[in-house]
């Protein structure tokens, strides 16, 4: 198999300033809309792109769980690799490859912490087996074998069978505050459309790039 020689076309047609909403976030609430209306899979996924104190930059794949003027919202372990990054460096990247579709969402901006009722109000609205999963498991450090997690998961069940499960300490949200939207669209050819929509001064800018 060469890789070099796996090409296709993109043919879903372009898009033109005129398409734009003028506000990215409702652009953006259109963009995901019309990916679950398509029934991708997972369209709510996104790249969470963090850099650590080398510089040395990290991905991995979240849940979108909430979207408004305010920002991008996913929840993970505070104690992980990512929430230990962005503690040291809140700047960070998503990105969603809605590949069906011929289209990327790439977003910049600054992470904050959620509020303990924010977690709380998510955390009570998860199923009870994720919200066990949740502190079985620590993530991102090192363990023997799954039997261990699988073991910790059992006990806490058990722990919790009749009672309401509490918040960890450990776990909660952040929400990516934008400072720049780009909206990519497949053209023929390889002349790909680009929007980017920058913050400055409290509005968004936007600008044409080239593919």
């Amino acid at each position: 198999m060469e890789l070099e020689d796996i090409r296709r076309e993109y043919t879903k047609g372009g898009l033109r300033r005129k398409d734009l909403l003028p506000d990215p976030i409702a652009q953006f609430d259109l963009w995901l809309k019309q990916a679950v209306e398509a029934k991708l899979t997972d369209p709510t996924a996104m790249t969470v792109a963090t850099v650590d104190s080398t510089g040395q930059p990290f991905q991995r794949i979240v849940l979108l769980k909430h979207v408004d003027q305010d920002g991008f919202v996913f929840y993970t372990n505070l104690g992980s690799r990512k929430a230990q990054q962005i503690e040291g460096n809140s700047k960070v990247s998503l990105h969603f490859p809605w590949h069906p579709l011929e289209r990327q969402v790439h977003i910049t901006g600054v992470a904050e912490k959620l509020s303990m009722v924010e977690n709380m109000k998510y955390f009570s609205s998860r199923p009870k087996e994720s919200q066990l999963a949740a502190i079985a498991s620590k993530q991102s450090s090192r363990i023997s074998a799954r039997g261990v997690l699988e073991g910790k998961f059992l006990e806490l069940k058990q722990k919790f069978e009749k009672g309401e499960i509490p918040v960890p300490s450990f776990w909660g949200g952040f929400r990516i505050k934008p400072t720049s939207i780009e909206f990519w669209q497949g053209g023929e050819h390889r002349l790909h459309d680009r929007f980017l929509f920058s913050k400055e001064d409290g509005h968004w800018d936007i600008d044409r790039l080239a593919p």
